[in-house]
């Protein structure tokens, strides 16, 4: 009974030591742009699998292929999700960011003037 209660203690802690430091690389301001994001991406992997292995118990697992099936779809969500934000992000982009000229026709042209 203490074991999986010692297992989330120390996956909570790694989960905010890892959050912590991804947020102090970005606050911080030491280091160049693309440093800054391999670092926030090496941080997310780890913080994936710290939750794969406290949270999910993927290391007590009697089955080895679950685990390889749920890692699978872990990255497959997480895959997901980046590339359908910076999809969304690029199309938001796209649309929203036209000159102030244009986007006053557009106004005008909306208003019936």
């Amino acid at each position: 009974m203490k074991k999986p209660v010692v297992a989330y203690v120390t996956g909570y802690l790694l989960s905010i030591f890892l959050t912590l430091l991804a947020y102090f690389t970005v606050t911080s301001g030491n280091f160049a742009p693309f440093i800054t994001i391999a670092l926030i991406l090496s941080f997310a992997v780890v913080q994936l699998f710290v939750q794969l292995i406290f949270f999910l118990h993927l290391g007590s697992e009697s089955r080895p292929r679950w685990r390889l099936v749920t890692l699978g779809f872990g990255v497959l969500v997480v895959g997901i999700v980046v590339f359908g934000s910076l999809w969304i992000m690029d199309n938001l982009n796209y649309n929203m960011m036209h000159s102030p000229n244009k986007m006053q026709q557009y106004i005008d042209k909306q208003a019936g003037f």
